[in-house]
């Protein structure tokens, strides 16, 4: 019988400089989210014309920031997958996805909430909020292609496909308001930001939330990316043991 050979010394230590790195990481983004959460409540005024339901600003740009973040994630891994077929670029992608249409979904729900008491509305067919939602459809579908879809090469290259139109979209949703008119409020953030910023405290409680999602994210995906790889050791386990059989 052959015998599986114990991990090299060699590789011991590195394996366990990535897991005390993991774990700072987590113990970081809950630091973080504690602070975020308290500057958000307790910290930052309330916004004088769309008062209290401003405070879901915090969370429902790093979310969108997010949603953006992943789906260049999956584009970006989906092709490095076809040009080198090492199946870590497929995990990864695959990995981001799912962390996509969360908070692709998220992205919808807060801003739902957020228009209601300031349009009145739940829904409507604003330009940002319909590229958002395209952008939903595409995680949906790149996901069913995966789990549904060929598999091999030909899956790989549908689903590229699919990764790289929502990849175009994600700076489209961003431009959306500088391009159409729309009831969504004007960029207040980044390089196409319309109007003055916002305030100093403002500011700073949102600077700190994208840098704790963004953290927060990073652990996630990174967790995710982990569990995917072991899932594809044990699939290759399976089929290997039913070939056998």
């Amino acid at each position: 019988m052959t015998e599986m050979a114990a991990p090299s010394s060699a590789t011991k230590p590195a394996t366990k400089g990535r897991g005390l790195f993991r774990d700072g990481l987590m113990v970081v983004s809950a630091a973080l989210m504690a602070v975020t959460l308290w500057m958000i409540f307790f910290y930052v005024p309330t916004e004088a014309n769309l008062g209290v339901s401003q405070r879901i600003f915090y969370f429902h740009v790093p979310l969108g920031w997010l949603g953006m973040l992943s789906i260049v994630i999956v584009a970006f891994a989906a092709l490095m997958h076809l040009k080198t077929q090492n199946p870590k670029w497929d995990a990864l992608a695959y990995s981001a996805a799912e962390f996509g249409v969360i908070f692709a979904t998220l992205i919808i729900v807060t801003g739902a909430i957020w228009a209601k008491p300031v349009w009145g509305v739940w829904w409507t067919w604003d330009a940002k909020l319909t590229t958002t939602l395209i952008l939903w459809f595409i995680y949906v579908s790149y996901l069913m292609l995966r789990a549904y879809g060929p598999k091999g090469s030909q899956g790989s290259r549908y689903s590229s496909v699919l990764a790289l139109i929502g990849a175009i979209d994600a700076p489209i949703i961003y431009l959306a308001t500088v391009w159409w008119r729309t009831a969504h409020p004007e960029l207040v953030i980044g390089p196409s930001a319309e109007s003055g910023g916002l305030e100093s405290r403002m500011q700073l409680a949102f600077l700190i939330s994208v840098i704790t999602f963004t953290v927060m994210y990073a652990y996630l995906l990174w967790e995710r990316y982990s569990l995917r790889r072991q899932e594809d050791a044990l699939d290759e386990v399976h089929q290997t043991v039913s070939l056998r059989a």
